[in-house]
């Protein structure tokens, strides 16, 4: 199969999660006390970003897990939460996220904004975090508005992880880097103002395996793990 139809039938799986599952929901909506699962890997997708090669419907622009490392502790909504911010209070905090840290360096490039501490140092003053706050507060709207469809997978810590198996996967086939692109971004995309070049070559909000060959047969354990969904 090409990769094409790989990417065809990636996104036919995760319809199939979407009608298991609880569903596609946007990111400011979401709260800890939804039913989420210990752990497991989030696909997330923008309003104005649609798929044009693989069919129908919006394409994934970000794809994530958490606790690989042995003995990790952090859940999936522990990981979700860093992402999403306070919206109402205009909290959020860049240093213990690279998604929103990526999100504000693009809007900062994309609209000529001065924040000359984004990014530095892994903690920082509460007088540069005020500072920062309506950039945090931009990127918590930004990602909020964005809609996730988690996936189930309860397994341990480590290397060996299903979930790292499934991340990486996912990430080198929707990877558009030095390949012939398939559903490529939209001409509007924030990623395109991004300052990392494998972002913006790749279409996604990642770096980390978007240079890589992917193996087909993850999707055969997608398809084993979402079937389990709901039962």
């Amino acid at each position: 199969m090409s990769r094409l139809g790989h990417v065809k039938r990636f996104y036919e799986l995760l319809s199939e999660l979407e009608q298991r599952s609880p569903g596609i929901h946007r990111l400011a909506d979401c709260h800890a006390q939804m039913r989420w699962p210990k752990r497991g890997v989030y696909f997330f997708m923008e309003n104005d970003e649609i798929r044009r090669d693989s069919g129908a419907g919006p394409r994934i622009v970000r794809i994530g897990t958490h606790a690989l490392k042995a003995g990790a502790k952090s859940t999936l909504w522990g990981r979700l939460s860093q992402h999403k911010g306070q919206l109402r209070s205009g909290g959020g905090n860049h240093r213990g996220s690279i998604f929103r840290l990526v999100v504000g360096t693009a809007l900062i490039r994309r609209d000529g904004l001065e924040y000359p501490s984004w990014g530095r140092g892994s903690s920082a003053l509460s007088e540069v975090r005020d500072r920062e706050k309506p950039l945090e507060r931009r990127v918590s709207e930004v990602i909020g508005n964005m809609h996730i469809l988690c996936i189930a997978v309860e397994d341990q810590p480590g290397p060996n992880s299903l979930r790292g198996f499934i991340e990486r996967n996912s990430i080198s086939l929707l990877s558009n880097h030095i390949r012939n692109a398939i559903d490529p971004p939209s001409t509007s995309w924030l990623g395109h103002d991004c300052n990392r070049e494998k972002m913006r070559s790749s279409g996604l909000w990642n770096t980390n395996h978007v240079d890589e060959r992917y193996d087909p047969s993850f999707l055969d354990t997608m398809a084993t793990l979402i079937r389990k969904t709901g039962d």
